[in-house]
């Protein structure tokens, strides 16, 4: 079966449906010959996504995956890259964790030297923070897109007033919103994704200034109710049970697409350097 790719939001990107994820299965050095064929199968079988995050394992998810990209011959121009900010790589002082502007451009730098590449395709606001202005995160996310070392921006988790008011300010001060947002989507975790996102997303249908459209994909299950429990796999480890605090990524994340570039305009970037500026 080939793979069907998507669309990124309304973005002109596209992505593979089915992405990997380094979230509790990379990280671990002792098991790299398995990530790496995993990675293989994967990329072979048109998987064009790899997704990760500077909290994943304290950033050592990004080292491994970076290690094995580098390795791997793939054309830069063949796969696409995401890291996120928020929880930090493993330090805990207030300037190495959340969306300051310190934190995201820093974070930046760290996620493209661990994942061996010259700049992110994606990349996430892996919270919100309550602490730092979400002015500051769109000024940061937009000047770290004009340096060339981010492609597209977006959110994870994010309540939709949250989103709403990203755009907004973006939309107001001719800067590029987030393209996409990251939610967790499962049979516990439901009520974001099912009623917060659809009633924002109804509420704002009507208003053809905020350009927000939502739509939905989905990543297939890890497990699915007629199939045999993987040993190791996250249902096995007692997750539906009890057993284990749920953590709300059992089957599949969903993702939303956020509004497009300013209507009629250019990307402020672009606006400046043909002022001569």
């Amino acid at each position: 079966m080939d793979m069907e790719y998507r669309k990124l939001g309304n973005s002109g990107l596209m992505v593979s449906a089915v992405s990997l994820g380094a979230w509790l299965t990379f990280g671990d050095r002792g098991v790299l010959s398995a990530n790496e064929e995993l990675m293989h199968v994967a990329y072979d079988a048109g998987v064009n996504y790899f997704d990760n995050a500077e909290g994943y394992d304290a950033g050592r998810a990004e080292d491994v995956m970076g290690e094995i990209l580098q390795n791997s011959g793939w054309g830069r121009d063949t796969f696409i890259v995401s890291s996120k900010a928020f929880f930090g790589a493993g330090g805990k002082k207030p300037t190495q964790v959340g969306l300051s502007r310190k934190h995201l451009v820093e974070a930046c730098h760290a996620a493209m030297k661990r994942l061996r590449v010259d700049y992110l395709d994606l990349y996430f606001c892996h919270r919100p923070d309550k602490k730092t202005p979400v002015s500051e995160v769109v000024w940061t996310m937009n000047d770290l897109m004009r340096q060339g070392k981010i492609l597209y921006w977006g959110t994870s988790e994010w309540p939709a007033a949250k989103i709403a008011e990203a755009c907004a300010f973006a939309r107001e001060n001719r800067l590029v919103g987030p393209t996409m947002e990251q939610p967790q989507y499962n049979i516990l975790c439901r009520v974001r994704f099912e009623r917060e996102y659809e009633k924002s997303s109804a509420k704002r249908a009507s208003d053809r200034r905020s350009g927000v459209r939502w739509r939905r994909g989905f990543s297939p299950a890890n497990t699915t109710k007629a199939s045999p429990k993987a040993a190791g796999s996250r249902r096995n480890r007692g997750w539906l049970t009890g057993s284990t605090k749920p953590t709300g990524r059992l089957f599949a994340k969903g993702w939303r697409s956020l509004p497009d570039w300013p209507a009629n305009s250019e990307p402020r970037s672009r606006r400046w350097r043909s002022r001569g500026a």
